[in-house]
């Protein structure tokens, strides 16, 4: 069975028409009245901003022409490359979020998540610093720890996110690489932190579901099609937990482009937006082989939810919609464009 066919007869492609057009800007359909949006975007913070500026101009454009009000941001990760000299008082911390993403067009918190950059020593630990950025309490950046979770919206909420950090250590002296130090050389969460996230991350998925929905949320991809690859710590880790608890939505960046990944059988869609501004990267798995959908591109996501579906929208620098998909509380996974 080739690759169409058998995405056709496993996730049920729908024959409505399609939400946007690869000729001209897309629009998307108005929402509902209980439809609650936000939008995603990861690897944002890079030294040179003009990829960023791009992007984000692109979420504005893109809410202004779908008279969309976002009540939430994800930031997906690697929120700072380079140094982040002054730590809270970089002047970075103004002109790449609080004026690159103003409050004036996204009045809501914005989620954030430690990717393996935030990790470094530049001069200070940007972990550290991101923390304490956030526990200021001027800021609509939000992370409460490195893992964490929340309910959206807050009134009515209609989704659960478990926000993780995927910094997991890989080494165990083996092969040159020492504990607390990942395959690609960057600093990571200690063991006893890796073993305590994950045991309250399986105390999490434990309780009973008091929304439709149900969403993971890390920096590092467990399956991705990117120069990155598969995680397998990760996919020894979380992939059976969620198996085991149904779990939805699996978002990361990570890698510098934008991807859904289904599998037969699995009750996940794996979604990564990672062109939120540093360099792209080229894919090493065409998405014909694995997909439904893999493109080196800048751009940014855009999830909408309510009781009855959740859609997720990938949308290029130009407001382009590139890739629709949807699914029920039940599982049902339809692909859109």
């Amino acid at each position: 069975m080739n690759r169409r066919r058998f995405l056709k007869e496993s996730f049920a492609f729908s024959a409505v028409a399609t939400l946007g057009s690869f000729s001209g800007v897309a629009a998307i359909a108005t929402a509902g009245p209980k439809t609650a949006d936000l939008l995603m975007l990861g690897d944002w913070g890079d030294e040179n901003p003009t990829a960023q500026f791009v992007v984000a101009t692109a979420m504005r454009d893109y809410l202004g022409r779908n008279a969309l009000t976002p009540q939430a941001l994800l930031m997906l990760g690697d929120n700072w490359y380079g140094d982040l000299a002054g730590g809270t008082r970089s002047l970075r911390w103004r002109t790449q979020f609080e004026e690159m993403y103003p409050a004036s067009e996204f009045a809501c918190r914005a989620y954030g998540i430690l990717g393996n950059h935030d990790y470094q020593m530049a001069p200070m630990s940007k972990a550290d610093v991101e923390l304490a950025y956030a526990h200021g309490g001027r800021s609509r950046f939000t992370m409460p720890g490195r893992w964490y979770s929340f309910q959206f919206p807050a009134k009515d909420p209609l989704i659960t996110f478990i926000a993780l950090d995927s910094n997991v250590p890989e080494g165990d002296g083996a092969g040159g690489r020492k504990p607390g130090i990942d395959r690609n050389g960057f600093m990571t969460m200690t063991p006893d932190q890796k073993a305590e996230q994950l045991s309250w991350l399986e105390i999490e998925l434990r309780k009973r579901p008091t929304t439709p929905f149900l969403a993971v949320l890390a920096h590092h991809p467990v399956y991705s099609d990117g120069p990155h690859g598969d995680h397998a710590t990760l996919i020894q880790d979380w992939d059976p937990l969620f198996r085991k608890h149904r779990v939805h939505l699996y978002l990361a960046g990570h890698d510098h482009d934008l991807q859904h990944l289904e599998f037969e059988n699995h009750p996940t869609s794996f979604f990564l937006s990672g062109a939120g501004g540093a360099d792209l990267y080229n894919l090493k798995i065409n998405s014909l082989q694995r997909g439904p959908y893999a493109q080196k591109v800048y751009g940014f996501s855009h999830l909408s939810v309510s009781e009855q579906a959740m859609t997720l929208r990938h949308v290029d620098a130009t407001g382009r919609i590139l890739h629709t998909f949807s699914k029920t509380p039940e599982g049902i996974t339809r692909i859109v464009r």
